[in-house]
């Protein structure tokens, strides 16, 4: 029997793990792992099969992520993000303590970045203020490091990114920010939920 062609999760899956075991410097890792996501948007067969993934459900609580592969080794993880057109804004957060690069397969939104303005030292408590505020469409890459404050607006159509994190969210509190009242708090990030990148209809 003939081996399996590699598709293009596959090959993004040989490139990152190649990439992460001869540079072990986290901020040279997700630098130079831009353009191997880069290829994985471009692909074809991603972008078709993304268009018979599910939507992500916000089930009032937590966010869903579709979650196509963790890597058993450098525990890196591939989830997928669908947004209805009627999504609004999600919560400003940030990711704690991992990184997460965040590519936009098909539609367009808007990635707001926020700074923070307090040391952080009074529970409860977060003064933040918005830094930038930019349009993203296909193909488009934005690196979020550890605690950097951010959110994501859709921008009147269905978008679809996939988002590479150097670890499975889920399972640990992420920071949440309100600058209206300047409430801060932590709860778990997104739910995962296992899906096949190529599942088809």
């Amino acid at each position: 029997m003939a081996d399996k062609t590699p598709n293009a999760l596959d090959r993004f899956v040989e490139k990152t793990r190649a990439l992460f075991k001869r540079e072990s410097d986290p901020e040279k890792r997700w630098t130079e792992l831009r353009p191997i996501l880069a290829e994985l948007l471009a692909d074809r067969q991603v972008r078709e099969a993304a268009k018979y993934w599910p939507d992500c459900v916000h089930d009032g609580q937590r966010a869903e992520n579709l979650l196509f592969y963790e890597d058993p080794d450098y525990g890196f993880a591939i989830n997928g993000l669908t947004k209805n057109a009627s999504r609004g804004r999600t919560r400003i957060h940030d990711h704690a303590h991992i990184y997460t690069l965040y590519g936009v397969l098909d539609g367009h939104e808007r990635v707001e970045r926020y700074e923070r303005l307090d040391d952080g030292s009074r529970p409860g408590y977060a003064e933040i203020r918005k830094s930038s505020d930019v349009r993203v469409g296909p193909g488009e890459i934005d690196l979020v490091r550890p605690y950097e404050i951010h959110t994501e607006v859709t921008d009147g159509e269905r978008t679809v990114a996939i988002i590479i994190r150097s670890e499975k969210g889920g399972g640990f509190n992420q920071g949440r920010y309100n600058p209206e009242k300047n409430e801060y708090f932590e709860s778990l990030g997104p739910r995962q939920t296992p899906v096949e990148m190529f599942g088809g209809r």
